[in-house]
């Protein structure tokens, strides 16, 4: 029998003072509220209270238990209003990793305004080109920018992105405009670079097949933001995320090319752990950053 029904009912037939009441209450008859007062009392090996058919009377060891019984129960009904109520409002400590630019630009600025609506928040970010490990290093939300999802992990699409090969008027004035993927191999690509210096290729789409194509240049980093500026300055060709370049595309300051071969969906995505409760904390910042990246004009501004 359930220990916590057990204890219910003890406490429920004191507080009554009787068996009829206390069963009223629970909604079962007397006789099942009595069985369980019984098999409380058989578990414990002691008798609890002296019941007759007009009195009940508790013994030395049932006031005493008695007193602890209402600490848990009371402990227990605190413990189920925090959970009710998180998952209708943000609480908590909300950690949050984001790619290091966009983190900068179109994450972490946008968290003042979420805890002046959601006071009981604190955020911590941590802002990386890294793909985090977000069940060991302790993470409730990861931004993450195309690339597979781990089944075990949900994703939640932020907003639409692609990735483009861009580069100034200028750069294609001194060095062409590439028409076909091998024709990437004749430009200087700036590039991510990764732990050993070893070069990231681009990744494309090319006869409905993802395609990689390796490149070179006399440039490259680990700082997503430091490329952008160096292709914004016309030293050569990048790949670089349409949220990042959205504005110097209107204005002409950046060109795309090969767009026939890019990638259908590099989308802004939302990644955490699968749960069966999402807490609200991790609900509601997804939902802002949703809304703050529909609004119109959003990536054109710059």
């Amino acid at each position: 029998m359930d220990k916590l029904k057990q204890i219910e009912a003890f406490v429920s037939v004191v507080e009554k003072g009787s068996l009829a009441g206390a069963a009223l209450e629970q909604n079962i008859t007397p006789v099942m509220l009595g069985r369980r007062i019984d098999a409380l009392e058989k578990r414990l090996g002691t008798k609890l209270m002296h019941r007759t058919t007009r009195h009940l009377t508790l013994t030395e060891q049932g006031t005493v238990f008695l007193d602890h019984c209402r600490k848990l129960l009371t402990e227990l009904d605190i413990a189920e209003k925090i959970i009710s109520e998180g998952r209708h409002k943000a609480t908590g400590h909300l950690v949050v990793s984001a790619p290091a630019a966009f983190g900068r630009k179109h994450v972490a600025p946008h968290a003042p305004a979420f805890i002046a609506t959601n006071p009981e928040v604190q955020i911590s970010f941590n802002l990386t080109d890294r793909v985090v490990d977000l069940v060991r290093e302790g993470y409730d939300i990861s931004i993450r920018i195309g690339g597979a999802i781990d089944p075990n992990f949900v994703a939640v699409k932020l907003a639409s992105n692609r990735r483009v090969v861009c580069g100034t008027p200028e750069y294609f004035h001194r060095n062409g405009i590439p028409r076909t993927l091998e024709d990437i191999a004749h430009h200087n690509c700036l590039s991510f670079n990764l732990q050993g210096g070893q070069q990231r290729g681009w990744y494309f789409q090319q006869g409905g097949k993802p395609v990689i194509i390796k490149t070179a240049g006399n440039l490259d980093c680990n700082d997503g933001e430091l490329l952008h500026r160096w292709v914004s300055e016309g030293l050569g060709l990048g790949w670089r995320s349409t949220w990042e370049i959205e504005s110097q595309l209107a204005s002409g300051e950046l060109l795309t090319v090969l767009d026939e071969f890019a990638l259908p969906h590099y989308d802004i995505m939302a990644v955490y752990p699968q749960q069966r409760h999402l807490p609200a904390k991790v609900r509601f910042f997804i939902d802002r950053l949703k809304s703050i990246y529909a609004q119109p004009d959003y990536w054109s501004k710059g």
